[in-house]
């Protein structure tokens, strides 16, 4: 095994969804470096592009998506080319993944304690019976569900779908994985639980060493749980560095953008501010920077040719007229 501090080492990823009128970019060369333990927020609006780079890490993209090109290093070994039952070995074991919708991750039909047993006993087939429930009923107490140990003689219908939610999170936790991939797992949750789950995800990391990558539209999140931070915009990140150092100084447009419209941003009786316009489809994206139709500090250069990456220190970003960099 790999004592490098680098988890997963991410260079170049393009997935593209092929159609009668040509294959369009979703993930547009995106790199990306976890370190073990390490939270990384991967935030944009939507349609940028952060699920689909999520279940592509994974390979779980369907046709007609493809990944396409780029190398996905997980513990120093490249994950594409390799086959579906390796790919399946490590799902749910040393990678999980966290869904938007619980309702993709439960089956309807199956209590929620067989469906926790089985993501245990698929990888670890030995384990006792006795020690399968005790783990189920740990985790989701982990994540405040009540009752949790006669809770696991219950289907997924008798749940709220917040509850169904963190059950979801507590299948991915309960295999301790060296990676978690977390798509929104929050969203449905009011703020209190979904404190108590951040809380309980940076526990993990914190003593497991587990990295995690949580994506989301929330700034505020991000800035309470993550250390590193990438923005992605157009299926391309614009802006990656620490959470301090981007939150507080944002050299990309979009990300000062991102931050104004957060509630709480603007003077008590001012009138939320907003980016212009909306962010491109798949099919409507031009030539040039894919921000400039929205952004206010747009230039002729910006028509003319997509800007490369910039690199200031661990500071990286995509901008022709960036924002100045603080010291």
């Amino acid at each position: 095994m790999s004592t490098s501090p680098v988890l997963l080492d991410v260079q170049g990823l393009q997935t593209a969804f092929h159609t009668e009128a040509g294959a369009w970019l979703a993930v547009d060369g995106v790199d990306l470096t976890v370190k073990r333990g390490e939270i990384l927020g991967l935030v944009g609006e939507s349609g940028s592009g952060k699920s689909v780079t999520g279940f592509s890490l994974l390979g779980l993209i369907d046709p007609p998506g493809e990944v396409v090109s780029g190398s996905v290093r997980f513990n120093g070994k490249e994950l594409r080319g390799l086959r579906e039952e390796q790919m399946r070995a490590l799902r749910g074991d040393r990678i999980a993944m966290i869904f938007q919708d619980p309702l993709m991750t439960l089956n309807p039909v199956l209590k929620v304690g067989e469906q926790m047993a089985e993501a245990i006993y698929t990888h670890y087939p030995r384990v006792s019976r006795d020690e399968i429930r005790a783990r189920c009923t740990e985790a989701l107490g982990q994540v405040g569900i009540p009752s949790p140990a006669s809770r696991l003689d219950n289907y997924p219908h008798e749940f709220s779908g917040g509850m169904r939610q963190r059950v979801a999170i507590a299948i991915a936790m309960l295999n301790k994985p060296e990676l978690i991939i977390a798509d929104e797992p929050t969203t449905a949750l009011d703020v209190t639980i979904q404190a108590q789950i951040l809380f309980e995800m940076q526990k993990l990391c914190r003593e497991q060493n587990t990295a995690m990558i949580w994506i989301t539209h929330d700034l505020g999140v991000v800035a309470e749980l993550a250390d590193q931070v990438a923005v992605m915009y157009a299926g391309r990140i614009v802006e990656y560095g620490s959470v301090e150092h981007v939150l507080a100084n944002p050299v990309h447009p979009y990300t000062k953008g991102l931050m104004e419209s957060m509630p709480g941003a603007a003077a008590p009786g001012a009138r939320l501010a907003q980016i212009e316009g909306m962010a491109p489809t798949l099919t409507s994206r031009e030539t040039g920077c894919p921000f400039r139709p929205r952004c206010p500090r747009r230039g002729d250069l910006c028509a003319q040719q997509a800007p490369e990456v910039t690199a200031r220190g661990e500071r990286r970003y995509r901008c022709h007229y960036p924002l100045e960099v603080q010291a």
